[in-house]
């Protein structure tokens, strides 16, 4: 097979000055972690040297990498980039993804009024006030950066104070003395697994879920889909080839590893989309583990709907509010389960067409043809494109693991066939 990497390394480093990772959900700011302010319990969230004898659910379930100083240097800058009030602000402006988790709380006040309730990575609090205002017992907001200062103070504003207690700490770390009925989280990462937040939700679900709670949302199931994206070659790669007048062409390799080598965040239209999408990983949330989705590999085979050149395959997601499975036997509701997404888009369909969706079940979306949201797509381009004709076959398999480097990251083996050549990519998001 022929490897779509190239081995150059000159000036494209996706670090900092410190070599901190630059985590993609929103802007970046200053601060260090310390301990807690306000009148909220605080939990470090870093092994002391007094409990290292006792190992933490983390390190039962990660092994060596949480001990090591490299590893909490990236958990560390992880929870500081959620410090900072850009990205809080970029998710809230969000109304895609704001109002989607407002209308599915109100979808499921009647299991949420007189409840208790647990956000995991609260930030602002402003899911938190949402169950508040559906009518919730009782809500643990729990948020292991900064911002918890502010989400504590946001309540307080608000008069929620006696419904709203602000834990500040990692929800492995937090002391929590009574079960939950519900479990809602906004954990979603950029090609859905990145950032590995997800298995924070699942030790909350473990630990403090009663049998038969609800989660939100319940569902997720992500996908991919071969692109054609002719215009991101000719501004960032082509340009180079004539600039001023000036043949640039010998800044064309660099230019396309700094451009390429890793997944790009970007919004393409159902226009850029030459198949329709395959399910890659469909997760239920009330059964999910952990350990699934350290590592997980699935073969792909598309039909191509046009002759275009294949540029690359673009990533994306939904999510589902559907109610407890119990719930669901109980209601005679019909709503979809683990797999359902993927049944959302009607098969042999055109790629332009809208996905069939039920009227009874709640979906945020990030797909192309959808309203765009603060995830866009994730783009894994090739260096070069592949000519491809209506009607020919792209097959392959994709394997999505967590980085042994730092378990937030995600190491990302493409490979892809097609017209009788064959290759593979691999890339890390960092």
């Amino acid at each position: 097979m022929m490897y779509g990497d190239s081995g150059f390394g000159n000036g494209c480093s996706r670090y900092g000055a410190r070599g901190e990772p630059r985590f993609r959900r929103g802007r970046r700011g200053p601060g260090d972690l310390r301990g807690g302010r306000g009148p909220f319990r605080v939990c470090s969230y870093y092994p002391s040297s007094s409990s290292a004898s006792t190992p933490s659910y983390a390190q039962q379930l990660e092994g060596d990498r949480v001990s090591s100083p490299r590893w909490l240097e990236f958990d560390q800058a992880y929870f500081q980039s959620y410090s900072h009030v850009g990205i809080h602000e970029e998710m809230i402006k969000d109304r895609v993804r704001t109002d989607t988790y407002r209308a599915a709380i109100m979808r499921h006040q009647h299991f949420i009024a007189g409840k208790v309730v647990m956000d995991v990575g609260c930030g602002t609090g402003i899911l938190s006030i949402f169950c508040a205002q559906a009518g919730a017992r009782r809500v643990y907001a729990v948020e292991a950066s900064e911002i918890a200062v502010q989400a504590s103070e946001v309540v307080k504003e608000n008069d929620l104070s006696d419904k709203v207690i602000v834990l500040h700490g990692r929800v492995e770390d937090v002391d929590i003395e009574e079960k939950v009925d519900v479990i809602i989280s906004e954990w979603m990462g950029y090609m859905l697994l990145y950032e590995s937040m997800l298995a924070s939700v699942i030790f909350a679900r473990d630990k403090w879920l009663k049998p038969g709670g609800l989660i939100l949302p319940s569902h997720a199931t992500l996908y991919m889909a071969p692109v054609t994206d002719g215009e991101r070659y000719r501004n960032s790669i082509d340009f180079w080839r004539d600039v001023y007048g000036i043949d640039m062409s010998a800044m064309l390799p660099l230019a396309k590893q700094c451009e390429f080598e890793e997944p790009v965040v970007d919004t393409i239209s159902g226009e850029n989309v030459l198949t329709w999408p395959f399910a890659v990983k469909c997760v239920d949330c009330y059964t999910v583990t952990a350990q699934e989705l350290e590592s997980i590999t699935t073969k792909y085979r598309f039909t191509s709907m046009m002759q275009a050149p294949l540029h690359g395959f673009a990533f994306w997601f939904d999510v589902e509010f559907s109610g407890p499975p119990m719930l669901q036997l109980n209601n005679h509701l019909h709503f979809p389960l683990a797999n359902s997404s993927s049944e959302f888009y009607a098969h042999g369909s055109s790629h332009r067409k809208k996905r069939v969706k039920s009227d009874e079940v709640i979906v945020l979306s990030t797909a192309p043809e959808d309203a765009p949201t603060h995830w866009q797509q994730t783009m894994l381009y090739f260096y070069e494109p592949i000519e491809v004709k209506q009607d020919q076959i792209i097959e392959g398999s994709v394997t999505l693991s967590q980085s042994k480097e730092n378990p937030r990251f995600l190491n990302i083996h493409l490979e892809y066939s097609s017209g009788g050549r064959s290759f593979v990519k691999e890339s890390v998001m960092r």
